[in-house]
């Protein structure tokens, strides 16, 4: 009798998970983005957020809380609900960076969160004005030795991956490239059109309209392969980059941890079909992104890694 108790129990707290799963969605769905509006990842978040509206039959409401180094954005997912009705978009920073750099930090990245899947690696690209006359990585490892702390690199302050960046390249090429800080990627554009700066690496995808206007010129990008839009830009393996110790810049969702399973699988696959789909391979190509999305597992071992790499940069050049 008392088994039988116990199985009945067991059976009943089964129920509303499953009961729940096999409902879910059965109200709106809110997509935290921990940036503002009119980036390429807000409008890649819009789009999937629309995409996902459509497999699940329920409106998905994108919700922007930018700042703080995207502290208020997982700060924001890891008090929501564990009832799959917050999805929570994260990159390096949310996940890996600010756990080694922020005190205090209000979520643990590894506790906090269940990851759900990698979306897409933001292809970035080591460049220089026009008017420099630069035209390949060779030419500027021969200007940056033979005039060590001549020439000007856009970074996004102290102790962030893009300085981190010019210190390992500075090492790398035995040589002293001078930081130049600024308060976002859109400043470090404008800096390079004005030639106030020499070289940076940042995001392709917010300056296609510069490209194709020549008004700044792609010595390497941070891709698996070259790009279509620009064969003849060789990758930074190809350049001789594969050494360094940092990750790739990289967009994915998770969900607060304690969110049931299924949920979470309903999710993924949700999600894997649109990021696996032509429609995002096309936005992906326009816009300097690499599709990546794979198994949950997949994601967790990444995000691991990710962490791994982080500790070595923070360690070596953000402290």
């Amino acid at each position: 009798m008392r088994k039988f108790a116990l199985l009945v129990v067991c059976l009943a707290a089964a129920l509303p998970v499953r009961g729940f799963a096999e409902d879910y969605p059965t109200k709106p769905i809110k997509m935290i983005v921990p940036i503002s509006v009119g980036s390429i990842t807000d409008v890649a978040a819009r789009l999937t957020a629309q995409a996902l509206q459509e497999k699940l039959s329920q409106s998905v409401i994108v919700i922007n809380k930018p700042g703080a180094a995207m502290v208020l954005g997982g700060s924001e997912c890891a008090k929501s609900d564990p009832d799959g009705y917050t999805l929570c978009v994260v990159s390096p920073d949310t996940m890996s960076f600010n756990p080694l750099t922020i005190p205090n930090l209000p979520y643990n990245p590894e506790k906090d969160f269940v990851p759900v899947l990698d979306m897409y690696h933001v292809i970035e690209g080591l460049m220089t004005p026009a008017e420099t006359h630069i035209d390949s990585i060779d030419a500027l490892r021969a200007k940056a030795v033979a005039e060590p702390g001549k020439l000007n690199y856009g970074t996004l302050g102290e102790r962030t991956t893009t300085d981190a960046f010019r210190q390992w390249l500075g090492e790398h090429w035995k040589t002293n490239l001078v930081a130049i800080p600024y308060k976002g990627g859109s400043e470090i554009i404008s800096a390079l059109l004005g030639n106030d700066i020499d070289v940076s690496k940042i995001g392709v995808g917010n300056m296609t309209s510069q490209l194709k206007d020549g008004k700044i010129k792609v010595l390497a990008l941070s891709a698996s392969h070259r790009s279509p839009q620009l064969p003849d830009v060789p990758t930074f393996d190809e350049a001789g980059f594969g050494a360094f110790p940092g990750g790739p810049i990289y967009w994915g969702i998770v969900v607060p941890a304690g969110t049931p399973a299924p949920i979470v699988k309903r999710l993924h696959d949700a999600l894997f079909e649109i990021f696996r789909g032509p429609k995002f391979a096309d936005f992906a190509a326009q816009n300097f992104l690499e599709p990546a999305a794979g198994s949950t597992e997949d994601f967790a071992a990444f995000l691991k890694k990710d962490r791994q790499d982080a500790a070595v940069l923070v360690d070596k050049y953000m402290k």
